[in-house]
Order: structure tokens, then C-alpha cells, then sequence
């Protein structure tokens, strides 16, 4: 079977077996009857030796044969334990697979050829086997055991039904011999990006990436790994605990979810900065700048920038909390200031500023002031007469300057923001009290996580409230954008004794990134890679990109900036297209048979004919937007390289039967398990109103049992009618 011809037909029956079995019988005669062939025994034997030789070449050809129409209809099972992935210093294993070329295009095309289709498709005792399963659902006793038999997952069942990914298996199956298919570690600086569309192996792709980023050890040091997961994954939160336990990073393994604050470590997202104007940009860079919002962002961010250089000054640490506090009382951090600043280079100025103070009244305070704290009037006209040459003092009198009315309409974009990020028990986590010793939970920013080579897990309980999981995001990616900078700029170590180490790969992944995406993100796909950054983000499709940018030619701009991108199933043309419209065209050849016969032109013959194949060229896209929306679940198209399409398929999770976790995280993902089911992000279940759990927990305990017994038998009833 030659392998350099135009058609690679592989579609057919194995004739080469029948070459096997000739030889094998010539091989049986030369060996015990040599005399039948006209062989003297020795002869015999080598000519024995010769057809079995041939005979083991031409079984392999059959054997290619028949593992190709198995994969064209099934593939082989492929599973590998955590322990088993490989880990390696130079490039990131991504799966099994192989690079696509023509000839795959060729195969591929061939397949749908009305000719193969017995090889192709399920035969119809199969497709019987599959209505007699559902016809016998709810048959009597008996008749279910005949159902199980067709539907037992068994190489010796005939009628053995697909594994249930879906798709279409031939995408793969075109090409029996496989490899690993990996990434270069230097292509991850250029950004990654995972695009599928829910349940489709998103997240079993970002386990096997993360897994390999937190065991990696490079130069005798770890990499730094950030995930950023929206909906809350427990066994995501799972896997990278057992793997930071076996790479002996327990330690350096910090866990924030916005869900459950309890087992959550504490962040403060604009408490580290290098410069004091990056609090303001951190927090009213989140804020709209379209069209009449832009002024109004300019206005908020003086005023955060106000608030945060007095706060420093007064040496205090900034955080959400404080600056909500003095947006709505800007007073009281005028009159706190005020009083510093007067102890220390003006102790007699308040004498004045009470004799000022004492002559006021409602008739004499000028309009914009009136509302105001007489204080603070009486402090605003003493600096009127005095010269005071303080930019803080200066920048919280204008703002006290401004009608009361006036000021709160162009901070009232601000205040909805700072409520999202302050409600509740979140305050505990974004603006933590850093002298509350009895609090056990630790600390983190992010130049503290780089420079422990740390693991973070950040939980953003998006189910429960998109709108802060967003907000929270959003602060965290502005955050990492200025260290990043820091970075870029001074390195890892600025500031601290001794030698300065090299730059450290910062591994983050970001699933679900369309919940947290903002202008935050696109300076760190820009920029950050000069810093180590390498960001892998996972997605549905470009539509989600784009309708929570609001702008399509800023979603191009963060598209644009991913050199790796993966491909799992899409339901969308358009994100297949990101694809498809970046392979090349190539060429395609059909054969079509053709036979004529003539009439011969001498009287010894009566006629002549002739048959053959003719060969015709047509040129088609290597890929075409189906052949992405028919991936079965776990697999992908990889465009890597600088271009380089690979066809893989992702290792399916096997049990690792030493897996554990501390009681405190075994809580939490237990509660997340629980929390973030399908259609059930409330916690509670379909069947129960809002509140109901919360009403029961508030009746004394002799009642909550008879409470619980009377919805569930509610339910029960519910379910018989």
C-alpha cells in the first residue's frame, strides 16, 4: 500500500489481509512440506523466513487500515491521573494529537462521500440497538435486562454505544498515529486563549495547564500562578491544592472567594501602590467613558485622588471602605487634616478659626457652603486671609468649596461602584483591618505573591452577583496591571537587600474572562508580557468579548493580542471564523471513474475498451466553521507556533486515589459543590421558594423539624401529581 500517491484511501477493506494469509500458508508448506513447492528443507526455510517477512509487513498495512475506520468511528479511550501529567522546564503538554495538513483535509473530505459511509456511519443494527433502549426504558424486569446488554460499554458488545462527548469522532480519527502535542514555554509570554462553548472541556483544559504551571521549577524556583475563576469550581479549587501539596507549596496557597469570607484570605486592591495617583485610577478607572460618562469619571477620579493623598498623609493605608466614608462626609476628612496640619505648622490659627466660627450665621455663609459644618466654613475663610502652601489642603478645600448639591450629582457615579465593593461582609475581604491580630485570616497583595513564587485562588462567586464579581475583577486586574509596571521597571526585589533575582513567569489564568474583562485587562495583555505575564483566558465566544466591552473595535484590540489560540466546540460562526479565516486554502482531488469502448477496426477484434480514473484538483478552506462546531467535548483545534494548526484531544481525569484536603477546604468546596449547581445559584433548591431555608433556621429548634418534614412533603406530593 503506497503511501505517496495524490489518494490515500484508507476507506476500504483490508485486502491486505489476504496477502497475510497466502504467505502464511506458503510459509506452513515450506517449513513442513518443502517438497510440494519443489524446495529442499533447507531452501524451505528460507523462503519460510522470506514469507513471513513479508507477511508482518503487510499486516501492519492492514493493521493501519482497520485502527483507521475503529477511529473513524470510535476513538480509543484516553485518561491520565494528575501524577501522570508530564511536567516539563522547556514546553507546556497540551494532549495527544497531530499537526492537520492537506492530507487530513483530504480524508476528511473523503468521508462524507456517499461510498464510505458504511465505514463512517453507525450501521443500523446499532441505530436499532439505540431505539430498543428507549422503547424499553420502563419495560418490566425481563425486557430491561436486554436494554443494559446493547448498552453495555464493552469492546465485546456489537451494538456498543459512542461514549457521550457528542460530535463528530472522524475529526479526529483521520489520522491514526498520534503524539504529544505540546507548547513551547517562551510562546506563553505572547498570551493564550481558550475559546468553547459550556461543557465542552474548558475547564479540564485549564486544570492541565494549571497543574503543570504550579509543579514547573525552573531555575530551582517555582512560577508564580494566579486563577481568577468567576462561577466558583470546586474541583478546580481542589486540584490546585493537591498539587500545590505535592509540590510542596502548601504554604504559599492563598484561597479569596467573595462566598464564603470565613475561609477566604483578605485583600486590599488599592492599599500597594508606586505612585498615590494609581488608588484613584484603580477605582474610577472601572467607571463608563462614553459619551457625557467621561466628564464624570474625570470628576470622580480628582476626588479619589484627593481622598487617597490625604489619607497617606494623615499615614493611613487606603482602602474601599475609607473612600466611600469621605466621598459621602468629605468634611470630616477636611476637618481631620486641617487639624493635623495646624498642630504642626500653625498651632494658633484656631483661635481665629473659633472667633471666625463665632460669627456665623445663616445669613452671612455664602451660598456653595451652605449645609456645611460651620468648622469647616470658618477653616475655609481663615485660608482665605492665610496663605497656606499645601497641595493636600488645597485639593479637600475645593472639594468642600463645591455646592453640597453639586457635589454629590457628579460623585454619583462613583458611590454605586464603591457600594458594590463595601456591602456586607465583602468590606471584610477588600479593605481588611490589618491591626486586627485575633483575625487568623492572612493578607495578600499582589508584589507579595510574586515574590513568595505563591498560588492564588480567586473566587468571585459570580453566580450570586454578577455586578461585584465584576467589580472585585476589575480592581484585581488594575491591581496586577500597576505591578506589572513595577515590575517592568525595577524588577521583583526594588527595594529589598541583596542581589536582585531574575524575572519570575506569572502564570494567569482567567476562566470565564468576559465576567471580569474591562480596560484593565487590555494594558495587561498589552504590556504585561515585558513583566512575565503570561495570561491564558477561557471563554464561550467573541460576541461575549464584545458585548461586555461595548465596543467591537476594543474587542479586536484584546483578540489581537493572543498569539496561542485553542479552540474547543463553539456554537457561534463568527468564533469559529477567528479560526477558519486564518488557514490557508489547499488543494483537494476527486477521482471520478471513467470506462468507453470503440468498435475495432480490423476483423481479429470486435471492439476495445478502456476504464480508468481521472484525477481533478479543487481548491478548498483547510478548515471549514462545521468541522469547529462538530468537536466532540475534549477536544480542540490548536493554532500555536506562529500559526501551526494541531488537531488534540485532551487527556480525560482519572481518579488519584491519595487525594486530600485540610477540613477548612474541604468545607469550602463542599459548600461550593452545593452552591453553584445548575440553575441553582441561590444555594437553595428548585423546588423551594427564596427565603424558605432562612425562615426555618429562624424557628425554634422543637419546630424546624416538623417545618422541614412539611416541605418535604410538599415536594413529595408535587412530584407524585
Amino acid at each position: 500500500m503506497a503511501r505517496n500517491h495524490a489518494l490515500d484511501t484508507l476507506l476500504r477493506p483490508a485486502v491486505e489481509l489476504y496477502t497475510v494469509q497466502v504467505c502464511l500458508a506458503m510459509a506452513f508448506l515450506c517449513v513442513f512440506a518443502p517438497w510440494a513447492v519443489a524446495l529442499t528443507p533447507l531452501f524451505g526455510l528460507v523462503t519460510a523466513v522470506a514469507f513471513l517477512g513479508f507477511a508482518i509487513y503487510r499486516l501492519r498495512q492492514a493493521l493501519r487500515v482497520l485502527r483507521y475506520r475503529r477511529n473513524i468511528r470510535r476513538l480509543s479511550f484516553y485518561s491520565m491521573t494528575s501524577k501522570e501529567i508530564p511536567v516539563s522546564n522547556e514546553r507546556l503538554f497540551v494532549g495527544k494529537g497531530f499537526r492537520w495538513e492537506q492530507k487530513h483535509t483530504q480524508r476528511l473530505v473523503d468521508t462524507y462521500l456517499p461510498q464510505y459511509a458504511p465505514y463512517v456511519e453507525p450501521s443500523e443494527w446499532t441505530n436499532k440497538a439505540r431505539r430498543l433502549e428507549a422503547r424499553l426504558e420502563f419495560a418490566p424486569f425481563p425486557l430491561t435486562l436486554l436494554a443494559k446488554a446493547t448498552a453495555w460499554d464493552n469492546a465485546a458488545n456489537p451494538f456498543r454505544p459512542l461514549p457521550p462527548v457528542g460530535g463528530l469522532p472522524r475529526l479526529h480519527g483521520i489520522e491514526p498515529e498520534e503524539h504529544d502535542v505540546t507548547l513551547p514555554l517562551g510562546e506563553r509570554v505572547g498570551h493564550s486563549i481558550v475559546l468553547g462553548t459550556t461543557r465542552v472541556g474548558k475547564t479540564r483544559l485549564a486544570e492541565l495547564f494549571i497543574t503543570q504551571d504550579i509543579r514547573r521549577k525552573r531555575r530551582g524556583q517555582h512560577e508564580v500562578v494566579i486563577v481568577f475563576d468567576p462561577k466558583g469550581d470546586a474541583d478546580l479549587l481542589k486540584r490546585m491544592y493537591v498539587e500545590c501539596e505535592r509540590a510542596g507549596r502548601a504554604n504559599e496557597f492563598y484561597v479569596f472567594h467573595l462566598g464564603w469570607p470565613d475561609q477566604s484570605a483578605r485583600y486590599n486592591a488599592v492599599g500597594r501602590f508606586g505612585r498615590i495617583s494609581e488608588v484613584a485610577t484603580r477605582v474610577a478607572g472601572q467607571l463608563s467613558s462614553e459619551g457625557n460618562s467621561a466628564a464624570f469619571k474625570e470628576f470622580a477620579w480628582r476626588f479619589v485622588n484627593i481622598i487617597a493623598r490625604a489619607l497617606v498623609a494623615l499615614g493611613r493605608r487606603p482602602d474601599y471602605l475609607q473612600i466611600q466614608q469621605h466621598v459621602i462626609n468629605i468634611e470630616g476628612l477636611f476637618l481631620e487634616y486641617a487639624q493635623k496640619y495646624f498642630d504642626e505648622h500653625d498651632p494658633k490659627a484656631w483661635e481665629k478659626i473659633i472667633f471666625i466660627e463665632s460669627k456665623l450665621n445663616d445669613k452671612n455663609v455664602p451660598f456653595n457652603m451652605k449645609g456645611r459644618p460651620l468648622r469647616v466654613i470658618a477653616i475655609d475663610q481663615y485660608l482665605n486671609q492665610t496663605r497656606v502652601l499645601d497641595p493636600v489642603m488645597d485639593g479637600l478645600r475645593s472639594a468642600v468649596r463645591y455646592d453640597k448639591t453639586y457635589f454629590d450629582k457628579i460623585v454619583a457615579s462613583l458611590l454605586p461602584l464603591l457600594e458594590k465593593l463595601t456591602t456586607g461582609r465583602m468590606a471584610e475581604l477588600i479593605a481588611p483591618d490589618y491591626h486586627d491580630v485575633n483575625d487568623p485570616r492572612p493578607i495578600f497583595d499582589w508584589m507579595q505573591v510574586v515574590r513568595k513564587r505563591a498560588v492564588v485562588y480567586v473566587g468571585l462567586d459570580a453566580l450570586s452577583d454578577t455586578e461585584v464579581a465584576a467589580a472585585v475583577g476589575n480592581s484585581m486586574f488594575s491591581d496586577l496591571v500597576s505591578v506589572a509596571g513595577h515590575i517592568y521597571k525595577y524588577g521583583i526585589d526594588d527595594g529589598l537587600p541583596g542581589e536582585a533575582s531574575s524575572k519570575v513567569a506569572i502564570n494567569l489564568h482567567a476562566d470565564e474572562f468576559n465576567e471580569l474583562i474591562g480596560d484593565e485587562f487590555i494594558p495587561m495583555i498589552n504590556k504585561g508580557g515585558g513583566a512575565g505575564l503570561q495570561v491564558t483566558a477561557y471563554t464561550q465566544t467573541l460576541s461575549d468579548i464584545e458585548a461586555k466591552i461595548g465596543n467591537r473595535a476594543k474587542a479586536g484590540q484584546i483578540i489581537g493580542n493572543f498569539n496561542n489560540l485553542f479552540m474547543l466546540r463553539v456554537r457561534e460562526t463568527a468564533t469559529a471564523e477567528l479560526l477558519t479565516n486564518q488557514l490557508p486554502k489547499v488543494q483537494v482531488f476527486t477521482a471520478t471513474p471513467a470506462s468507453s469502448a470503440s468498435d475495432a477496426v480490423n476483423g481479429k477484434t470486435a471492439f476495445t475498451s478502456n476504464t480508468h480514473d481521472q484525477l481533478s484538483a479543487t481548491s478548498v478552506p483547510m478548515l471549514e466553521p462545521a468541522h469547529v462546531v462538530g468537536l466532540p467535548k475534549g477536544q480542540c483545534y490548536a493554532l500555536i507556533e506562529g500559526g501551526n494548526l494541531w488537531k488534540v484531544r485532551m487527556p480525560l481525569p482519572a481518579v488519584d486515589p491519595d487525594e486530600a484536603m485540610p477540613k477548612d477546604l474541604q468545607e469550602l468546596a463542599e459548600k461550593m459543590r452545593k452552591a453553584y449547581q445548575v440553575g441553582q445559584a441561590t444555594g437553595s433548591e428548585w423546588w423551594e421558594a427564596p427565603g424558605q431555608r432562612r425562615v426555618a433556621d429562624d424557628l425554634p429548634l422543637d419546630l424546624q423539624d416538623d417545618f422541614r418534614q412539611m416541605a418535604q412533603g410538599a415536594a413529595d406530593a408535587g412530584d407524585a401529581a
